[in-house]
């Protein structure tokens, strides 16, 4: 079955570049201060967080499923990772950010299993997996904020800079630089985008289906148990429900980056520009003190304004 690698016409990738520079430049003329070096490396910095999450969610969204275990898959992992790096002992500080990879695959695996093998629709699914974690979290602490600390490297790999530019920054293009040859140079990629069209044309083409969804659940798992590590060495510390405020704003940014949310159709060159225009858009909203309520409605309405643009562009096509 020939099969197509997952692209977006450029427009698509574009939009959310032209949106940030029109927010940089409009923001510009209340606070100036945005144009400065600091100010926009900061933005890159934050955006690093939100920019693991979205990366792997784009593989998912990319089969045409949606994960919404994300929260409590960057919580858990910055929980794990951050007591044991606070457990004073050198091999467990040692173990604290790959116990976290580990634990992020894990759960990914479980996510691959109830929608590729139970077919259970993964929105329902994820939602579960999601609550089951916060349940483990909270018998875990007592509900209590979690004890333990990041460890040196952690606080290094999210608040240390190289010639101006955050090391976060450098992580998350390394994993999105990484996903990128693997979704252009293996099989991976295409089955990717195929099974988003039409997983059981796929299926009976001869493909493993199971088995890229699988793979694909487990690689988001990874990204978002990265994205809970960089986040508890910004800040030192993990907290209940420090992955809450995140689900939304990952959703966003891949549909805003062109993804379809039915599949088979995105880039990731797409994901990192909705990336880079959610962070710019969520910090000039906090700088014009608007509430996170509204912050959510706004992000609610870009999703829905997606979807009906690209709903409008598929019968078009």
């Amino acid at each position: 079955m020939k099969t197509t690698s997952p692209r977006v016409p450029s427009l698509d990738i574009l939009v959310p570049y032209f949106g940030s520079v029109l927010l940089i430049v409009g923001g510009s003329f209340f606070f100036p201060q945005i144009l400065g070096f600091a100010y926009l490396a900061q933005q890159l910095q934050i955006a690093s967080f939100l920019g693991l999450l979205a990366l792997g969610a784009t593989l998912v969204i990319l089969l045409g499923h949606i994960d919404l275990s994300v929260p409590w898959v960057l919580g858990g992992a910055a929980i794990l990772s951050t007591s044991l790096a606070g457990s004073g002992d050198p091999a467990l500080i040692a173990l604290a950010i790959p116990a976290a990879l580990i634990f992020g695959a894990l759960v990914g695996v479980i996510n691959g299993f109830g929608v590729a093998v139970l077919r259970i629709p993964s929105m329902v699914w994820t939602l579960a997996i999601n609550a089951m974690l916060l349940g483990v979290a909270v018998l875990n602490t007592g509900g209590f904020n979690p004890k333990g600390e990041a460890s040196t490297t952690m606080i290094w790999l999210a608040t240390a800079k190289l010639a101006g530019i955050p090391v976060a920054f450098a992580v998350w293009m390394v994993f999105t630089l990484a996903m990128a040859v693997l979704l252009k140079k293996s099989g991976f990629g295409r089955y990717l985008s195929a099974i988003g069209y039409n997983e059981k044309a796929t299926f009976l083409s001869g493909v493993s289906t199971p088995s890229v969804i699988f793979a694909a659940f487990a690689i988001a798992g990874v990204c978002s148990a990265m994205g809970g590590v960089l986040l508890a060495g910004y800040a030192n510390q993990a907290y209940q429900s420090m992955g809450d405020p995140f689900l939304l704003p990952t959703i966003a940014a891949v549909v805003i980056g062109g993804t379809s949310i039915l599949g088979g159709r995105g880039s990731l060159v797409g994901t990192v520009g909705g990336v880079l225009f959610i962070t710019l858009l969520t910090s000039i909203l906090s700088v014009m003190q608007i509430s996170d309520a509204w912050r959510n409605i706004i992000f609610g309405v870009i999703i829905i304004a997606m979807l009906l643009l690209q709903t409008l562009r598929r019968k078009a096509a």
